[in-house]
């Protein structure tokens, strides 16, 4: 029965999706035909899915996806692996919390955009720069997430760990890393999507290649469905990486209590 009912709630949940998506469609479709919004600056949602499978057929279109994807892989790649390993060392010791405590909460607020002048100085227009502020922004996402991971260990399995001999990284291993996974889990999807917004940020502002300088170019040229098109490019990127970063959390956390209530229910 719990099999039937849960049948019946997926179809419902997509097909309200659905409708959410054809809902807004129409209202953009209407805004500029009636001439609520002028068509010049929003063109009707037509016109700019034209645009954009237009724009699937060109190659120019697909490198300048590739570039932004490039950014964001290595820029994900390179915060993951710095976040995770200061995440466990420093969430392993409480000296060290809370003689970085201070840094932490100083560094983490300063917006990632404020960097840009730095970026620009340090690399130009390079892909560089946008490298600088995809690890910077996504590097807080994880970081964060693994210190809470660490911090939420349970001490009665840590001194029974230590009881039965296991040296630290044993009990890093096989106590710390199982309980710091699913934050660092979470950390790494958050991180994927603000490097792809970083990437785009980027790209716009500093101009190094890309789907964001495409849409610079888009807008200062006055095509205007093309540029709505190469944003709603960005949206359909960034709807797919969270899917995939979902798909990755489940598979990875399918021994984790949480995942296989979500799955249950």
């Amino acid at each position: 029965m719990d099999n039937t009912v849960t049948s019946r709630r997926r179809p419902t949940k997509e097909l309200l999706g659905i409708a959410g998506i054809i809902g807004f469609l129409l209202t953009w479709e209407v805004l500029p035909r009636v001439g609520i919004v002028d068509a010049r600056f929003l063109p009707p949602a037509s016109d700019v899915l034209l645009a954009l499978a237009r724009d699937f057929g060109l190659a120019a279109f697909w490198l300048a996806v590739g570039e932004t994807m490039l950014a964001w892989l290595i820029g994900l790649v390179i915060a993951v692996l710095a976040a995770a390993l200061l995440g466990f060392i420093i969430g392993s010791s409480a000296f060290l919390r809370k003689f970085t405590n201070s840094t932490v909460e100083f560094l983490r607020p300063i917006p990632s955009v404020a960097l840009i002048p730095l970026a620009v100085l340090l690399f130009g227009v390079k892909m560089e720069s946008s490298l600088m502020l995809i690890i910077y922004a996504s590097f807080w996402q994880i970081f964060i997430q693994v210190l809470y991971g660490v911090a939420d260990v349970d001490n009665v399995a840590m001194n029974t760990a230590k009881s039965y001999g296991l040296g630290q990284l044993a009990r890093t291993r096989y106590v710390v890393f199982p309980t710091a996974l699913p934050y660092l889990m979470t950390g790494i999807r958050l991180a994927a999507s603000v490097a792809l917004i970083l990437a785009i940020t980027a790209e716009l502002v500093i101009g190094s290649p890309g789907l964001g300088r495409e849409i610079a170019l888009a807008q200062s040229g006055g095509a205007i469905s093309g540029m709505y098109a190469l944003v709603l490019a960005t949206g359909l990127i960034g709807v797919l990486i969270n899917l995939v970063m979902r798909f990755v959390e489940r598979k990875t956390l399918s021994w984790h209590s949480s995942v296989r209530a979500e799955v249950i229910v």
